[in-house]
């Protein structure tokens, strides 16, 4: 807490005149009128807080249906505002008004809701203590797509904040949240992929659960976004999730022009979407490198793989070797000549980080699969251990 470095001095109890000289302070000057007039103004936002708590609670429909807006109307107004609603006479009433029959009632809550939570993880954690959950997986079943919608907007929010995610995911909400990726509008589809994501780092891993089901629609998504953008990177992150499943490695190479998505994700993406998209594509040529090889071959990964082992993440430059390795075609004996790929590694460098740049980058890249090579190598050699 920042203090004053200069306090102002005491006020002196004895009211005979001061014995200094000088004309004496007018009475009507406040000696600190910054401070009375926050204190008028956080009196006056006490007593508006505790209107606006006896008109949710105690008033009837439309007059709950309003002050539910003007609390909508006030959280939005900043930091302060969203923290003074953020008590249990204006967050109880609000939820007990979701399971409402009345569409207004239930629209105005969310909103409310949502406005009191946004960018305040306390507020965040309060809210699911009061039990919004429940009424929130009611909505999200809503055959309205405005409430589904928005119910799915304030599970997103919620679902940001560490302490709700296992919570929210154990509640049921995951399977309707694939089925608003399935079928939502745009804005709909975003905010689940986003939901999904959040829920997908809780720390008991056996709280979250992704339907196959899912793979489809988010790689038609991948497809269609910007691959260096913050959804590409959550996108390819559940992903990831339903690659390590028979079902989903089955879905995602299926699906017409989705390999190419994760070739290109590894090539322009950011370095986590990077990450992500090579793992998928090291869970399928794991998985069977039979069935998987040929059909991420032929689309051209192998350039940006190299690329990987150099200026990916730790993780990432694993992968990218590892999957390299297994895209390794082992019928043929003679090994590429060292110029070719020496040719290879600076048109891709080139390519990436120009002209001017390129020779220090292509040296890395070969540097790096010469020191592969020679772990690989070393560990063919080793004996294996009896079990």
């Amino acid at each position: 807490m920042c203090q004053n470095p200069k306090p102002s001095p005491a006020p002196n109890p004895d009211p005979s005149p001061s014995p200094s000289p000088g004309p004496s302070p007018s009475p009507s000057r406040n000696p600190n009128p910054g401070g009375e007039e926050r204190w008028r103004g956080d009196l006056k936002k006490q007593a508006l807080v505790q209107d606006l708590a006896r008109r949710l609670s105690g008033g009837d429909m439309s007059t709950r249906v309003q002050a539910a807006r003007e609390v909508r109307k006030l959280a939005r107004a900043s930091a302060k505002s969203r923290s003074a609603f953020a008590v249990a006479p204006v967050v109880q009433p609000l939820i007990a008004m979701l399971p409402s029959p009345d569409h207004d009632a239930r629209e105005a809550a969310l909103l409310a809701i949502l406005n009191i939570a946004v960018r305040n993880e306390g507020n965040k954690d309060k809210i699911v203590k009061s039990g919004a959950v429940p009424h929130l997986v009611e909505l999200l079943k809503s055959g309205k797509n405005s409430l589904r919608e928005l119910a799915t907007a304030a599970v997103l929010t919620l679902s940001a904040s560490t302490p709700n995610k296992p919570t929210i995911a154990t509640s049921g909400a995951v399977p309707l949240l694939v089925e608003i990726l399935i079928s939502g509008s745009i804005q709909g589809r975003v905010d689940a992929v986003t939901a999904l994501y959040n829920l997908s780092s809780c720390e008991d891993s056996s709280n979250f659960i992704l339907p196959s089901e899912a793979a489809k629609p988010l790689l038609a998504l991948l497809k269609d976004c910007k691959r260096y953008s913050k959804f590409a990177e959550k996108a390819t992150g559940l992903l990831e999730i339903l690659s390590r499943t028979e079902e989903g490695r089955n879905l995602i190479s299926e699906f017409d022009g989705g390999i190419l998505s994760l070739v290109e994700t590894i090539e322009e993406g950011s370095l986590l979407s990077a990450e992500y998209a090579v793992g998928v594509l090291l869970s399928l040529c794991s998985s069977c490198r039979e069935k998987y090889r040929e059909l991420i071959l032929k689309e051209g990964p192998i350039p940006g793989l190299m690329l990987l082992t150099a200026e990916g993440t730790k993780k990432a430059r694993e992968r990218a070797h590892n999957i390299l390795d297994l895209l390794r075609d082992d019928s043929k004996k003679k090994k590429v000549a060292s110029k070719d790929l020496e040719i290879l590694a600076f048109d891709i460098a080139t390519r990436v980080d120009g002209p001017v740049k390129a020779a220090a980058t292509a040296k890395r890249i070969m540097e790096d699969m010469v020191r592969r090579d020679r772990e690989l190598t070393i560990t063919k050699l080793q004996p294996k251990r009896c079990r």
